[in-house]
């Protein structure tokens, strides 16, 4: 038997790299899978034809179950669609991973509106969009699995100042969504993933990544197939007490992160003078800095 029998799920994004390692592993597990993917060139420029289809044939040819959606999810009515194809082709929508994503890599100094709208776009609105559909389903049968991919850079990769902010911003969306549709048995977590990609590809290796390509890295620690079983796990039924949280997975590792807290407070007796301040950030708050990093 397999951990997910009888679930539903609709993957974004399940093309090419994490989308499809992941739609492939919830398949394997028993459950039918949406397959989406809008089809597009790693900017976000549309191709002739989506990897979906080939995805969805290889879940089937495995013995799964599995449909296909074409659908952007940075539109809203396609976001809704294809929430609303999942409950009419499976019967209900149990589990959404939203893994969709584009990249436009500039220094802040060097990115247009244009790189700026269309990343955010893609992962952070179409992380909303889908979640905003499928918890409306999941809500009112009180039961649901939404996981959301991030990354490290959103904890400050410096010549991805979109990327950044949307996978920045994902964490906030997952932790608003925790908070609002736990009790209704609806769990949302996100996961910071590392594996080769179309994304990695476009790291210059002179820098020192020795990491495989998309195209070599398969039955190696940079295999995307890697992430997909913390996702398995987080969208069964033995992850009900498990929400608003971030996990990790980096080839053979398995990762938690803590949420942000403060780490030092300094109390004073009424309104601050400015002179006050100059004087306490120095000897206490503007003090042991850590400086911003990925990892």
């Amino acid at each position: 038997m397999g951990k997910l029998d009888g679930k539903t799920a609709l993957v974004t994004g399940a093309g090419r790299g994490l989308g499809r390692a992941i739609a492939k592993g919830l398949a394997a597990q028993g459950a039918a899978v949406l397959v989406n993917d809008f089809g597009v060139t790693l900017a976000g420029e549309k191709e002739p034809s989506s990897p979906a289809d080939q995805v969805a044939a290889d879940i089937k040819a495995a013995g799964g179950k599995a449909s296909v959606n074409h659908g952007s999810v940075s539109k809203w009515s396609d976001a809704e669609a294809m929430v609303q194809q999942a409950i009419k082709e499976f019967g209900k929508l149990d589990i959404l991973v939203n893994v969709a994503g584009i990249l436009r890599d500039r220094m802040i100094f060097n990115m247009t509106e244009d790189d700026w709208d269309a990343v955010l776009n893609v992962h952070l609105k179409g992380t909303f969009n889908c979640s905003r559909f499928a918890s409306v389903h999941m809500r009112e049968r009180k039961h649901g699995r939404i996981i959301n991919i991030s990354s490290a850079a959103a904890l400050g990769s410096p010549g991805q100042p979109n990327y950044a902010a949307a996978k920045a911003g994902i964490l906030g969306l997952t932790f608003s969504c925790a908070n609002a549709l736990g009790k209704y048995g609806v769990t949302c977590n996100a996961i910071m993933p590392q594996a080769s990609t179309r994304m990695t590809d476009l790291v210059p290796r002179d820098r020192g990544i020795n990491i495989p390509t998309s195209e070599t890295a398969a039955g190696t620690p940079s295999d995307p197939a890697n992430v997909a079983p913390i996702i398995i796990y987080l969208a069964s039924d033995e992850a009900a007490e498990i929400n608003g949280q971030i996990f990790g997975s980096e080839g053979y590792r398995l990762l938690r992160y803590r949420h942000i807290f403060w780490d030092k407070v300094v109390y004073g007796s009424g309104p601050w003078e400015i002179d006050d301040v100059f004087k306490v950030m120095k000897r206490t708050l503007a003090r042991d800095l850590e400086k911003p990093r990925i990892m």
